[in-house]
């Protein structure tokens, strides 16, 4: 190969060999082009004039079934097998077996290695292990341009380089252009073929051994992996501890190949069998499978962490991630993030829109259509992401960028304005919190208090239990930097999608119905006793909010109002400094308390609509499923309905309320919550400032007039009508 020859005359060299060495009449190699057609490259046996000349499409052929499977077919009889294509110009009439290897790369077929006899027979399996072999050998070189010059594959698809839009979902607002950095970057194995496969089966199994400690101690939560959940780690080690796994990666050293070799043969073969499963679960394993295969490629390195170094136009790419995953990236250089997978109320979601960071999900395919280092566009206006733009794409996107940024300064310029609508109605603007550095926002947005912090963050993203001084000291630490602003703290909301791999939990088939929230909290009395303790520790003298999430009936908020008193008679009678003010309230989150508002209001100090719950338990939609997700709109009048008699009642009983859903940061539907008479609004923070601009351009007494009409319409949705109203009555949108 290092002679001075063509391409071609060393493609045709290889060719040679393989049919010498595998005792084959023909071997041939196809590979494939940007227009997906797997041409003849080279061949020793069959007509060498269709070299360059035989094509065939990815559903033609027997050379196409094994592109379209990415796994190797072995045939007696090939002329018989229903996908045989015949071309004449080939002259492979003769021949009857066939054996052809994919020749993968990054779980991608690029080309196909065939080797045909004209005898009918089986192809023994050390043939076909000899061959796949060959072909991974093939892929690397190939690719790396060792073999054939770059130059004269330039219209082979090796990677993905052409320009693509793919459509996902928003899942945080914004506009970013940046380089892409892999959430997971595989450690690629610089040797393939070891001279001493004993030393090298040696040196797999003991990182196989140091890997299930590692999944073992995760599991057993010993120290670290913040974010996944239990089930998560459960097959993470059922995996790790898979005999067949480990089984053909052990061959696969023993036939010559490095550990990291037989890692990435092992993982590439897997790819292609789950990616073309039925089974949406088994496609589902293959994450897992890919994150196993990158952890011991890691440890084989001798690097058992990932590195977060990250440049300053950094756009994350990933298939999902967890709050800590997120957290561990410098967010002055964290752009945008790009996400196969997740929705928009999972936690990396929720703290993306906290960090103002664009972030686009459910992007079919996104991780094999990217490279590391790539540019990309993430649009969080559209829910779409641009991988390796175009010029004119690119120039389009920073004239966007530049809109966005003299909006954001204009939103500065107002954000000390006090929020009061044309006819001098007063609206107080809040913020949706759940990190330490949301304070930081909070000063920067002008917001005027924090109406839902979330405390289960702390606890999704530390690596065990947060103790009794944790979590006082972050408490501390967030009303210190409220100031004399409120605060309002909700309870630990756990359970449901938000698991932590250091508490055991049992699977549900219905979690987001099930043992989560204020249910945990008042079976395991201990845990919300010691978040009450803390609170109330951390006040220290001065107002404290306390707001129980997903109250379903009054009993359950008569008995988490007990705990809090219980936790203020023990600390009175150790002489411990008490809150100057203490206001407990319920979240309404549950339709049940749609017909129990009137036991419920008296008992509490405010209340707080949560629009996202309520909103899928109103239309039984799953919000964390892709096909429910965005079914039903909340501008429809069942909804709206319901959010009317919450807020009558409680004025009818002078009781505070406010919303916090996400709907209160879209400035159309915040129009509408404003008119249907509320006046307290907590939201993402992106929300603050465009949500305060149309109250300063809203009568809201006209648009409550408008939209009480438009309430009693049979329609599904209300949004086409809500839309004109507003412009008709100019409010900015």
């Amino acid at each position: 190969m290092e002679d001075d020859q063509s391409a071609q005359s060393r493609l045709d060299a290889v060719v040679r060999i393989i049919a010498s060495s595998m005792v084959a009449e023909v071997c041939s190699i196809y590979l494939r082009r940007t227009s997906e057609e797997l041409e003849l490259f080279a061949t020793e046996g069959l007509n060498r004039d269709a070299v360059h000349k035989t094509r065939m499409r990815l559903s033609e052929g027997l050379v196409g079934e094994v592109a379209r499977a990415g796994a190797p077919l072995n045939l007696m009889d090939a002329p018989a097998h229903p996908s045989f294509s015949y071309r004449p110009e080939t002259g492979e009439d003769p021949y009857r077996s066939f054996l052809g290897v994919p020749l993968l790369r990054g779980g991608r077929t690029i080309g196909v290695l065939v080797v045909q006899n004209m005898a009918a027979r089986r192809y023994e399996e050390e043939e076909v292990e000899d061959l796949q072999i060959i072909a991974m050998v093939l892929a690397e070189i190939v690719t790396a341009g060792d073999l054939v010059g770059i130059e004269e594959l330039k219209d082979i698809e090796l990677s993905p380089s052409r320009p693509e839009r793919i459509k996902g979902s928003i899942f945080a607002d914004g506009l970013a252009l940046g380089t892409v950095v892999l959430h997971e970057v595989p450690v690629t194995p610089e040797h393939l073929l070891t001279d001493d496969p004993v030393a090298e089966e040696a040196r797999l199994l003991d990182a196989i051994s140091a890997l299930r400690e590692q999944i073992d101690a995760m599991f057993e939560g010993q120290h670290g992996l913040a974010g996944p959940t239990f089930d998560v780690l459960e097959t993470y080690r059922m995996f790790a501890h898979d005999r067949g796994w480990t089984r053909n990666l052990v061959e696969a050293v023993r036939n010559g190949l490095t550990a990291e070799a037989a890692v990435e043969r092992v993982r590439n073969e897997q790819r292609a069998r789950l990616n073309s499963a039925r089974d949406a679960y088994m496609r589902e394993r293959l994450h897992d499978l890919e994150d196993l295969a990158n952890r011991l490629l890691r440890v084989l390195a001798g690097k058992n962490t990932v590195a977060r170094e990250i440049p300053h136009d950094a756009i994350l790419v990933a298939r999902d991630l967890g709050p800590a995953d997120l957290l561990e990236y410098d967010r002055t250089r964290l752009k945008g993030i790009l996400l196969e997978e997740g929705s928009s109320s999972n936690h990396a979601a929720i703290v993306a829109r906290a960090l103002q960071i664009p972030c686009v999900g459910r992007l079919q395919t996104l991780r094999d259509k990217v490279n590391q280092g790539d540019p990309v566009i993430v649009d969080g206006e559209t829910g779409e992401a641009y991988l390796r733009p175009r010029p004119d794409i690119i120039g389009a996107a920073m004239a966007r960028i530049d809109v966005r940024a003299q909006r954001k300064a204009e939103f500065g310029r107002i954000k000390d304005v006090p929020a009061v609508t044309k006819d001098g109605q007063r609206v107080t603007l809040l913020m949706n919190a759940g990190l330490e550095f949301d304070i930081e926002i909070m000063n920067e947005t002008g917001a005027e208090g924090i109406g839902l912090f979330r405390t289960e963050f702390q606890f999704m993203v530390s690596e065990d239990l947060p103790r009794l001084k944790r979590q006082t000291d972050l408490y501390e630490r967030i009303m210190d930097g409220a100031g004399d602003r409120p605060v309002t703290f909700r309870t630990l909301d756990l359970g449901g999608d938000k698991i932590l791999p250091y508490m055991e939990m049992e699977r549900e088939e219905n979690p987001a119905l099930g043992w989560r929230a204020i249910r945990m909290g008042l079976d395991r009395p201990a845990l919300l006793r010691m978040q009450l303790r803390a609170l109330l520790t951390a006040a220290r003298g001065r107002e404290l909010r306390i707001m129980f999430p997903m109250v379903a009936s009054i009993d359950e908020f008569r008995t988490a109002r007990e705990m809090v008193d219980i936790e203020c008679a023990w600390a009175r009678r150790r002489g411990r400094p008490l809150p100057a003010i203490l206001r407990v309230g319920a979240m309404i989150e549950c339709p049940s308390l749609l017909f129990h508002l009137d036991a419920l209001l008296p008992l509490v100090d405010f209340a707080s609509v949560g629009t996202n719950d309520l909103t899928q338990y109103l239309f039984a939609a799953d919000r964390t499923n892709p096909k429910m997700s965005d079914r039903y709109d909340p501008l429809s009048p069942p909804l709206l309905r319901a959010l009317s008699s919450i807020q009558k009642a409680a004025e009818e009983s002078g009781t505070p309320v406010s919303i916090c859903g996400e709907i209160a940061g879209r400035p159309l539907e915040a129009f509408v919550l404003i008119a249907l008479g509320f006046n307290r609004l907590s939201m993402p923070p992106a929300g603050l400032g465009q949500v305060k601009r149309m109250i300063l351009s809203c009568d809201r007494d006209a648009a409550s007039k408008a939209v009480t009409k438009l309430m009693g319409s049979s329609n599904g949705s209300l949004r086409n009508e809500i839309l004109s109203l507003a412009r008709k009555l100019n409010v900015d949108l």
